[in-house]
């Protein structure tokens, strides 16, 4: 079993980078076989279909995101406040930017497979909203710490700044430039109070 876990694994891990690059739809079975090292009997062994594929890469995208993130958002000592602009800093640094910001699957596939796969589009709509989720629980963390206001909607706000930073690295992919990321920031600490 192990060794079937691992194939599945590897075929998810290596096409990543291949469906960032070029999106879902551009990159044919073949390529992905090709890059993976694996026959087409073996993909269909763990996949019925390119769309499963297409579903389990992005499970695997969100678990392991995931994991990224409760560990960022943690409580280590620091108020809540920290901890979260220290994530959404990541999205502009350059040594996190495979984890969070241009290289996320979300802004890559969300617009391209939202309108091809009801599947996918459900595993994505899933996978934010736990995001969002985990981010509303810092905000809360945050107001009872004190570092963020009282009357902060937590959950509106988690979802406003993450639908928020979703479009500044969208815009950012399209203009070549950071300018989005630091209006981002600065609506940020706005909404948050933090000025």
């Amino acid at each position: 079993m192990p060794v079937q876990r691992d194939t599945r694994q590897h075929i998810i891990s290596t096409s990543r980078d291949v469906i960032l690059g070029r999106g879902f739809s551009a990159v044919g079975l073949s390529q992905l076989l090709s890059v993976a090292g694996v026959p087409k009997g073996s993909f269909y062994h763990y996949f019925k279909s390119k769309e499963n594929f297409g579903e389990a890469l992005l499970e695997d995208y969100f678990d392991s995101y995931l994991n990224r993130l409760d560990e960022l958002l943690q409580p280590d000592g620091r108020p809540a406040a920290d901890r979260i602009m220290s994530f959404w800093g990541l999205w502009t640094d350059p040594e996190s930017v495979c984890e969070f910001g241009a290289r996320c699957l979300v802004v890559k596939l969300g617009a391209e497979v939202s309108d091809l796969s009801e599947s996918m589009r459900a595993v994505l709509r899933e996978g934010t909203e736990r995001i969002v989720a985990r981010l509303s629980q810092c905000l809360m963390e945050g107001m009872r710490d004190g570092s963020l206001p009282k009357d902060l909607k937590p959950v509106q706000a988690a979802l406003a700044l993450y639908d928020l930073w979703l479009g500044a690295t969208l815009m950012t992919k399209l203009r070549h430039d950071t300018h989005a990321f630091k209006n981002a920031q600065l609506v940020t600490r706005q909404l948050l109070r933090l000025d």
